[in-house]
């Protein structure tokens, strides 16, 4: 079995009352190396606070909710993702999803036009995302979707884009940008605010097909967006982690928060994840505060939970 490192007291320590608002867990149509049930009791035991149970297939609220009815003491949320197996940028199915609780929209990701172009190759040593199979598989069988799109050919957020947006703000729920182009999420942000989301996250903007600059973040985060660092995308060296350290402290740790895409087999369990990197930060002079900031106080305010007494003001 690989191994993989395990926290230290402290680290467990640091993170108690996180989220976890990125992880791939069964049941899904990839392996797994955990459920949603078993996850929830391992959260429980070591006292992090939830997760947001992500698909890049199908929608996760119902799922969330029975998982909070049989393990209560840990708030697993639901989100919907829109690639072309929920109808693409579909505001019927997210409207949907938002009447049934979910808290997290991601716009495209394995159905992006950006992901779909994707020219840019894995650093020599990088594991591969294990959807790419999954998609190879439904495109050799012909039944590859068009690529969902979110801006017009002007640039311009298309007519579903909006209703979607729309319906976003009147349930309250959360955008993450999923695997657009960084020039489209520098379009949908704005564009986002404007029809009263409130609350976006920029999905880990470090992966293969992202690549997103430092200025790029830098100009998202003076918007008041989230910038997403997921543990997986250096730990399977998609990008170095001195390029990921350097975005983190260059757009600024009040705007990053910390979620680690966990749930392959050959990763970390999905429960000491983000406990890892409180280490890893520990390691590279990130103070405790810092470290709460992006794994807790920052996990929890996109969470929709209540903030801790140890909370910064502009959080309470």
């Amino acid at each position: 079995m690989t191994q993989h490192p395990v926290p230290s007291a402290r680290a467990r320590e640091l993170v108690r009352g996180a989220y976890d608002l990125h992880v791939h867990v069964a049941p899904d149509v990839m392996r797994r190396r955990i459920d949603d049930l078993d996850l929830a009791r391992r959260f429980r035991d070591l006292g992090l606070a939830g997760f947001v149970i992500k698909s890049h297939y199908v929608p996760t609220a119902e799922r969330a909710e029975h998982v909070r009815t049989l393990v209560p003491e840990v708030d697993a949320l639901g989100a919907i993702t829109l690639n072309a197996s929920v109808g693409g940028m579909n505001p019927v199915a997210v409207e949907i999803a938002g009447r049934g609780g979910a808290r997290v929209v991601w716009f495209p990701t394995v159905d992006s036009a950006n992901q779909r172009s994707c020219l840019a190759e894995e650093p020599e040593g990088a594991t591969p995302p294990m959807w790419a199979q999954l998609q190879q598989d439904i495109e050799d069988a012909g039944m590859r979707a068009e690529a969902v799109p979110v801006l017009t050919a002007d640039g311009a957020p298309t007519t579903q884009t909006a209703q979607v947006l729309q319906v976003m703000a009147k349930h309250s729920m959360v955008l993450a940008t999923g695997h657009l182009h960084p020039d489209e999420s520098a379009t949908l942000v704005p564009a986002a605010r404007a029809a009263g989301v409130g609350r976006i996250v920029v999905t880990h903007p470090e992966f293969t097909s992202q690549r997103m600059g430092l200025d790029a973040q830098q100009s998202l985060a003076a918007q008041g967006v989230f910038l997403e660092r997921c543990l997986t995308t250096p730990l399977t060296g998609k990008v170095p982690w001195e390029t990921w350290h350097r975005n983190i402290r260059g757009a600024g740790v009040e705007n990053s928060v910390v979620s680690t895409d966990l749930g392959q087999p050959f990763n970390p369990p999905v429960e000491d994840g983000l406990a890892i990197v409180a280490d890893l930060m520990l390691d590279q002079d990130y103070t405790e505060a810092e470290i709460r900031l992006m794994t807790v106080h920052n996990s929890r305010h996109l969470a929709g939970a209540d903030p801790l007494p140890d909370a910064p003001a502009h959080l309470r």
